[in-house]
């Protein structure tokens, strides 16, 4: 076992025995349940050894396991080998989820810990429904693994700054207004948001407290006539605090939104999202009533309007000759210079960094070589990365944030000679995300049920894929967004539906264990379609600008529809990016979207 691990879950157990706690659950979360997560919070990491983004660790007196998707079965697998922590495939049907396990694993009476500062309200149910009918307690009134966490990082320091004209498209005062009128048709008093993005959104506000993202931390309290943000101080300037008392928002420490929530009237009524609000929060203030629903600025925020959504098309632009530039470099220098995994995500970054708006990466650039790519999730490391050579197919899955919008886009290349099957599993995923690229659809259709159209193909090669079909993508806000989520996977609820304005990512794959790795990846916008007497339909308009690697495809799988618009898109590609691009960068555009059947010599 490794000696770091069993050091910390042996002082663990040692507090679960002062605390008379049988099981510990750690949830990769923290008190503003977000997807990536400050280091102060990234306790489930330091507990286990394993380091994906997606996890849930229980420990007991005498066992450990942990629950991670298929993205990251292989990389758990290599991570926990020497822990003594069992890897728990969550998604295959054989695997108990974590409260199945817990309730078969102890005895009547026994405690189960969670720190409810870090626990979703819907969460917190789930949980204390398991618990009661198997006759266990839970506890989530403290923070176990604080007492053995002695190096604990501290919060971050970011900066907070104004997302201003042309890039901000909705004035604050605007967002605050729909927020309020939906606090009214709900009779609420009060709303409080700990959801980052939604309070970044709201505000008008981007910052740089967590990698990737530009949100920074903090909670969000809006009443009827004020507006407290509870945010560290320090991170604003003298002129953005300035800027924020003129439109009514009162600045308070981050520390003191409990004691805020605590002295509010009682009998008064507090709008919350029980996905987005942790039970340690909402526990502090039982004099309020409350009412649950999905944050309004979650659904306000993905729906595009019209000015941002042309902010994105010029984005896409600037992204996509980024792109030409990076491609045009890394077919010119294989053979001559040594390409590693690393060698991928610095170059491409600095492609995107000479584009005008960008910011950062959206998310870590995944850059995986042959098996590596059969981990969905994969990311080198200067310990352990592939050099690009011999024969096979190179994975890239790379995105911006730029201040008109943010990014997400995969595309395989092919080193060398690729093999029949290679092409075969390519054409597959490649149909896939064509046929929902051309998709036609009831406006307000549940978005999980888009997810066969781009399935089917890779179906009919009796495959699949573990991960979603598409995610929402943010506009200069995290790249994956709700409430819509392409996949059948996914909990249905009455606002992950499809509306105009939504950007979607369309992201088919297929992976073959210890071989290769296939996804393409465009980012979608659901435009208005059609209105017939059997209502209004809704299609998808393709928003990202790079080539699809056509060296790859087996022509005879594609249809006459399918080469059709492979063929239009290239089209657009190349009328758009050509004007942003010149010398190496152009000749690559030009040579990489000619006509299907010229490429190919059909």
């Amino acid at each position: 076992m490794s000696s770091a691990v069993a050091t910390r879950l042996t002082g663990l157990r040692r507090v679960m025995s002062e605390h008379d706690v049988s099981a510990c659950v750690i949830p990769t979360s923290d008190p503003h349940l977000s997807e990536y997560l400050p280091e102060r919070w990234q306790g489930r990491e330091w507990l286990s050894g394993f380091t994906g983004s997606a996890g849930t660790l229980v420990v007991t007196h005498d066992v450990a396991a942990l629950w991670t998707d298929s993205r990251y079965w292989e990389q758990a697998e290599a991570e926990l080998a020497d822990t003594g922590i069992e890897l728990m495939r969550a998604g295959n049907p054989s695997v108990p989820s974590p409260t199945d396990w817990v309730r078969g694993h102890l005895a009547e009476a026994s405690t189960v810990a969670i720190d409810g500062m870090v626990l979703a309200v819907q969460s917190w149910r789930q949980w204390q429904d398991a618990c009661r009918d198997a006759g266990l307690r839970l506890e989530i009134e403290n923070d176990l693994l604080g007492e053995i966490w002695l190096d604990r990082p501290g919060l971050p320091a970011g900066t907070v700054t104004a997302h201003e004209p042309p890039w901000a498209c909705r004035a604050r005062s605007e967002n605050l207004t729909e927020i309020r009128a939906e606090m009214g048709r709900r009779g609420a008093h009060w709303h409080l948001i700990s959801a980052l993005d939604d309070i970044a959104w709201s505000l008008n506000l981007r910052g740089n407290d967590i990698p990737y993202n530009p949100v920074f931390l903090s909670h969000l309290l809006i009443g009827h006539d004020s507006v407290h943000l509870f945010v560290d101080e320090t991170k604003l300037t003298a002129e953005l605090l300035s800027e924020l008392a003129q439109d009514g928002i009162q600045v308070q420490p981050y520390d003191q939104v409990a004691a805020a929530l605590a002295a509010l009237p009682s009998g008064e009524r507090l709008l919350h999202d029980p996905a987005r609000t942790t039970i340690g929060l909402l526990n502090v203030a039982p004099q309020l009533e409350k009412t649950e629903a999905t944050n309004p600025a979650h659904l306000l925020k993905s729906r595009k309007n019209e000015a941002e959504i042309e902010n994105v098309r010029r984005t896409m632009e600037e992204d996509g000759a980024a792109l030409c530039e990076f491609f045009a470099w890394f077919e010119s220098a294989q053979g001559h210079e040594r390409i590693t995994e690393l060698d991928i995500d610095a170059h491409i970054t600095q492609a995107r960094a000479r584009r005008q708006g960008f910011v950062s990466p959206s998310f870590g650039t995944i850059a995986a070589w042959q098996a590596n790519a059969a981990m969905p999730h994969y990311h080198a490391t200067p310990a352990a990365h592939a050099v690009i050579e011999g024969n096979g197919l190179l994975l890239i899955d790379s995105g911006g944030q730029y201040l008109g919008g943010t990014t997400d886009i995969t595309r395989v290349v092919p080193v060398g000679e690729i093999a029949a099957e290679q092409k075969r599993d390519y054409t597959a995923v490649l149909k896939g995300m064509i046929a929902l690229s051309m998709a036609v659809f009831p406006s307000g259709l549940p978005a999980y049920a888009l997810d066969a159209f781009a399935r089917g193909p890779v179906w009919q090669l009796a495959a699949d894929y573990g991960h979603g079909t598409g995610h929402g993508v943010g506009y200069f806000m995290n790249v994956h967004e709700g409430p819509q989520s392409i996949s059948w996977r996914a909990t249905s609820n009455a606002q992950a539906k499809m509306q105009a304005g939504m950007i979607t990512s369309n992201e088919p794959g297929l992976y073959r264990p210890g071989r290769w790795g296939i996804r393409i990846e465009n980012l979608v916008l659901a435009r208005e379609h059609a209105t017939s007497e059997f209502g209004d339909f809704l299609s998808f308009e393709t928003l990202t600008l790079c080539p699809i690697d056509i060296r790859c495809i087996d022509a005879i799988m594609l249809t006459k529809e399918e080469r059709q618009w492979l063929d239009a898109y290239h089209d657009e590609v190349r009328r758009r990016l050509s004007p942003l691009v010149d010398g190496a960068a152009r000749e690559w555009l030009e040579q990489r979207t000619q006509p299907l059947a010229e490429s190919l010599r059909l």
